[in-house]
């Protein structure tokens, strides 16, 4: 299988932290895997390494390639590796129209602007997007006064406008109640169902799909373990993760948590 992602031995700090020391991990193409780990496991700064808002320390041995390359075009590594995070829902233009926020993925920038020119065939993929995410009639909306699940939609119809072969998504259902949920959780699924490779990064275990087949445990910076998600996910490898007594239960393939005993 092709590498789209590849950390070998990397350093990393966020100003003066020290956040990986010697990290490695790989995310194979066709593999739908999550990151899952607490708070402080590293997974924002990982995320900030992917999309070069972060660059690691320069050793001889380290390598971070993404879909085989050390060196990239920002603007077109964002345009190719879809993403949908925290940070960009955070900051995203509020004043910027449904349509708008999708068309602005092909420029990777924050909102529309007035050098940016957009073909019938670009504006027409995005309406396809809208009908598909179910936010046709929200197409002159402002951000501002969507709701959380309709601002994540769109980002992720703004990931998608591309039509990448990997997205990466940054704990997709934080904040959303339990109806857009599992709207979004449906959408996930269809993507990956059709062939797109995703990778979930969260500490939230009910956002892992059926889909997702591998898990990579994270915390404090260091990879506690990886592989198969039904060898991975136990009570014990969750108790040790989050720090508390976990028992795992497990339904129509969906997992969750509840205190152990």
């Amino acid at each position: 299988m092709q590498k789209v992602i590849e950390l070998k031995n990397v350093t990393a700090y966020r100003g003066d932290t020290l956040v990986f020391d010697g990290l490695s991990l790989d995310l194979l193409r066709g593999r739908n895997t999550v990151i899952l780990g607490p708070n402080g496991a590293g997974k924002t700064t990982l995320l900030k390494l992917l999309t070069r808002e972060l660059y690691p320390v320069y050793r001889d041995d380290s390598v971070l390639r993404i879909f085989g390359q050390e060196y990239w075009n920002v603007w077109e590594l964002r345009a190719r590796l879809g993403m949908v995070s925290q940070d960009l829902q955070r900051d995203f233009r509020h004043e910027v129209p449904g349509l708008h926020v999708i068309l602005s993925g092909l420029y990777a920038s924050i909102g529309v602007w007035e050098h940016q020119n957009y073909s019938a065939d670009q504006i027409a993929r995005a309406h396809r997007l809208m009908q598909t995410l179910g936010l046709a009639d929200l197409k002159d909306k402002m951000f501002a006064e969507m709701s959380t699940g309709e601002e994540r939609r769109f980002l992720l119809g703004r990931a998608l406008i591309n039509d990448p072969d990997t997205l990466v998504l940054d704990e997709p259902t934080s904040g959303l109640d339990v109806k857009a949920c599992f709207q979004y959780i449906d959408i996930i699924r269809g993507l990956m169902q059709s062939g797109k490779t995703v990778m979930l990064v969260t500490h939230h275990i009910h956002e892992i799909p059926p889909e997702i087949t591998h898990v990579i445990l994270m915390k404090g910076g260091k990879v506690l373990a990886e592989g198969r998600k039904a060898e991975i996910l136990t009570d014990e490898n969750l108790s040790g993760l989050f720090d508390v007594s976990v028992r795992l239960v497990q339904a129509n393939g969906f997992y969750q948590v509840i205190p152990g005993g």
